[in-house]
């Protein structure tokens, strides 16, 4: 059954995505459709969490805007994702959730 599931999923994955880890400062091009028009909207920030596996896969990406921090949490599979553009890289290896920066 396991596999049968795992079949599905594979099929439905982006198989173009930027590798990103946490701490990374990303910009990701987000769908917004408005009425019958659609454009792109740009969040930049940096990544503090990424969870799940598959397509269930998620990373929540923060930043500071008119002095207040905002987390935004994306599915990483999403078809409203256009793409997750990678600004810059951390040198040293961070922990799975980087929540000290919310502090």
């Amino acid at each position: 059954m396991n596999q049968i599931i795992d079949a599905i999923d594979k099929e439905q994955q982006k198989g173009d995505l930027t590798p990103f880890s946490v701490g990374d400062s990303v910009r990701v091009h987000r769908r917004v459709v408005e009425g019958d028009k659609e454009r792109i909207q740009i969040f930049a920030g940096v990544v503090i969490g990424r969870k799940g596996r598959g397509l269930n896969e998620t990373f929540t990406v923060r930043r500071i805007s008119y002095g207040e921090g905002v987390e935004r949490v994306f599915p990483l599979h999403s078809p409203r994702i256009a793409k997750v553009e990678l600004v810059s890289q951390l040198a040293r290896r961070c922990p799975l959730r980087l929540y000290l920066l919310c502090h």
